[in-house]
């Protein structure tokens, strides 16, 4: 659908907005940027669908403007916009990550992708030669597949990692990371879920994890733990007495619900009880800030290890966990109806302090109150009251029930995400990936589903007769190969994922090298260089054809025949000599040769079908040579060039109409003192060639090569005389 941009009333928009007629001021439209690239002026706007919510924009600068002689200056560009649901989604995504970025990921992502490709092609081979039912099958498959999903994870970034040079705040609370994006989460998510078998026995402590990670990427729509935290942070500077603060008891309650328990002893260290120069004697009070952050710092986790930094008691097995649960419990329960409380003047702090014990003890109803996302009620869960959750269908009910207690108010990908995956639906799964997160992961999020999910793997392998005979993966690989087709720095890592696709991907592929650019010599070479890798040979000599006739047509005569010459091109190659063959003999002069002498040396001998070059690369040494000898180098060059002139003359494929000119420029040779250079018996043949030629002269298609009117007495004369030596010489 293209479009004329407007000049007026738009504020610089390309479609300006002004409503219906008739309806007075309109509401203002849900706006989308996009980075197109293309300096103003905008000249024209083409748009359309693209598969599901893709929508694609392209965007040209006049032919004739002013830009378009700077080689910076883009002429034109195609940008995919995202719509997602409701606005969140592959728009979120968009906004994470520029264009830059996401083509470092589209680059990084293609070794780990091939490498992947070419073990399971290995371990088919294998497979069909054990009869094995499909990959998957062998054992250590899945092992391949955590390695491919950490390396695509390590290119997505690490939300754990912390920004160099920075200097943290004693009084910070959430530590300055790496921003963490809607792709990486997703990936994880997939990865804990379908790819990590280690991960199996301890499986709700990694959700809690993952929450931890990217709790702040659901701060966007709604009220989470992690824009609580954040909001505290600020205020915090400006607090003089921090435990009379709600916000303070509040912030740590959520922080423990949900796991953060580095978080909880960090901020009740911040307690006025620590500070030493108190005037009343605080000294129970601090008792028990400091026991309740003891009990935090020691709960037991139902895991192998913890990060740096992380907090808890890891116990690797369920006996383990069970005892260290059981002596913890009875260390909050012990604490809770202590004594001591009544000695604790501080309302807050002791109202703050047993609202963290009944967390700790799994109270429903605080644990409720202290989380706002139904995902952090769902993480508290596992940490607080089923710790030993195991299987879809319990996390998929529990996640169900949290839900029901804490509705959302707008939609998440994350989320969406999350209820695909514990429902055990891989089409769910795909769904949400296709519309939040986009072709890119989509295509590399396949490998995960079908890792150790029989299910997945036929439905995804499946051929399918409504799409043209190929599978869904071979279906979204094909549109994400197309995505980066459609731009010029990205359509190399194309036939990466073309050639994956058995059924139309090399098809494609030779329609993609073959609708390359060829004015460039560096791209051509590029196209080659990927035909060569897939083993093209046809497209190959295609694209050199190609830039053969582009350049010959142009003018660059040497470089049409050089590539020619690379595709082994023999009946255009004989066309060309042909053609130089005919133009160099309707003028045999020095210039006429010299013209066409570089392009004669690039062509060779042994091209042409009817000898003809062969004869011009024998004339083109007997000119050297002529020259030679008539600057009076040396009498072997003279007798080298009369040599040359009787090969010449006797090989039958020296064109008749060479002949005359071939002895008139001979002629000096012929005169040369004191000793004729040529015997009786050669110069009796040239005598005899002379003759045809004054026949062949009557003939009404005869050329005279453009030679003087008394060229041809003047070779006579001087055969005769060349003769006459010869005869008195012979002994």
């Amino acid at each position: 659908m293209p479009g004329m941009p407007t000049d007026g009333g738009g504020g610089g928009a390309i479609v300006p907005f002004r409503g219906e007629p008739d309806q007075g001021t309109p509401s203002p439209p849900a706006v989308r940027p996009i980075r197109h690239g293309v300096a103003p002026p905008i000249f024209r706007v083409y748009i359309s669908w693209s598969s599901g919510n893709l929508l694609q924009v392209a965007c040209f600068r006049p032919p004739n403007s002013e830009g378009r002689g700077r080689s910076e200056e883009v002429a034109g560009s195609v940008v995919e916009v995202n719509f997602g649901c409701g606005g969140s989604g592959g728009a979120e995504v968009e906004e994470e990550i520029d264009e830059a970025e996401m083509r470092r990921i589209e680059y990084g992502s293609v070794p780990a992708f091939a490498l992947l490709q070419s073990r399971k092609n290995a371990l088919a081979d294998a497979a069909a030669m054990s009869r094995m039912s499909s990959v998957p099958d062998y054992a250590d498959w899945w092992q391949y597949v955590l390695e491919y999903s950490k390396a695509i994870g390590n290119l997505l970034g690490n939300p754990d990692s912390p920004l160099a040079f920075m200097i943290e705040d004693p009084k910070t609370i959430l530590k300055v990371r790496e921003k963490p994006t809607s792709l990486k989460a997703a990936w994880e998510l997939l990865e804990i879920f379908y790819v990590d078998k280690q991960l199996q026995s301890w499986l709700p402590e990694r959700l809690v994890d993952w929450l931890a990670d990217f709790d702040s990427l659901l701060s966007g729509t709604e009220s989470t733990v992690y824009s609580k935290l954040s909001n505290f942070q600020k205020k915090l500077i400006n607090l003089q007495i921090i435990e009379d603060d709600p916000d303070y008891w509040n912030g740590l309650s959520s922080a423990l619900s949900v796991g953060w328990l580095d978080i909880v002893v960090n901020m009740l260290r911040f307690h006025g009880s620590y500070q030493l120069d108190q005037m009343d004697n605080r000294e129970t009070e601090n008792g028990l800030v400091e026991a309740v952050a003891v009990l935090v710092s020691t709960m037991p986790r139902l895991r192998p290890n913890l990060p740096t930094g992380k907090l808890g008691q890891c116990c690797k097995t369920r006996p383990d966990f069970v005892k260290a649960w059981e002596k913890w419990r009875g260390q909050v329960t012990k604490l809770e109806c202590s004594a001591f409380w009544i000695q604790c003047g501080h309302q807050k702090t002791r109202d703050g302090l047993k609202t963290l014990l009944h967390i700790m003890m799994g109270n429903i109803k605080e644990l409720t109150a202290s989380t706002f996302h139904w995902l952090e009620l769902f993480a508290s869960h596992f940490l607080y009251i089923r710790p030993f959750t195991v299987g879809f269908e319990g996390m998929h009910h529990l996640a169900q029930k949290c839900i029901q207690l804490k509705p959302s108010s707008g939609t998440n990908g994350l989320t969406g995400l999350v209820i695909g995956v514990l429902s055990e639906n891989p089409e769910v799964v795909l769904a949400e990936c296709t519309k939040n997160f986009g072709p890119w992961l989509v295509t590399h999020a396949m490998e995960l589903l079908t890792a150790d999910n029989d299910y997945a793997d036929t439905m995804l392998h499946e051929e399918r007769p409504n799409l043209g005979g190929i599978s869904i993966e071979e279906l979204h690989r094909l549109v994400y190969a197309q995505v980066l087709c459609s731009h010029s720095l990205t359509w190399q890592i194309a036939p990466t994922y073309l050639s994956s696709c058995l059924n139309q991907g090399l098809g494609l592929l030779e329609i993609l090298l073959l609708k390359q650019p060829i004015q460039d010599n560096r791209l051509v070479l590029k196209t080659l260089e990927i035909c060569r890798l897939y083993e093209l040979d046809d497209v190959s000599r295609n694209i050199m054809k190609i830039a053969g006739i582009y350049h010959w047509k142009h003018g660059r005569k040497g470089a049409g025949v050089y590539w020619f010459q690379q595709a082994h091109d023999k009946v255009r190659l004989d066309r060309i000599a042909q053609q130089l063959f005919e133009r160099i003999g309707k003028s045999v002069t020095d210039d006429s040769f010299k013209q066409w002498e570089g392009l004669l040396e690039l062509l060779g001998p042994d091209i042409g079908s009817a000898g003809g070059l062969e004869f011009l690369h024998r004339y083109r040494d007997f000119k050297r040579s002529l020259q030679q000898a008539l600057a009076g180098r040396s009498g072997e060059a003279a007798r080298q060039t009369a040599d040359f002139l009787i090969q010449l003359m006797r090989n039958p494929s020296t064109p008749q109409r060479f002949w005359l000119p071939l002895l008139h420029d001979s002629v000096e040779l012929l005169n040369c003192k004191p000793s004729p250079l040529i015997n009786v018996a050669e110069t009796t043949l040239l005598l005899n060639k002379l003759q045809e030629l004054s026949l062949a002269k009557l003939r009404p298609d005869f050329s005279n090569n453009h030679l003087p009117s008394h060229a041809l007495s003047s070779v006579r004369l001087a055969l005769a005389s060349n003769l006459a030596r010869a005869i008195l010489e012979d002994p």
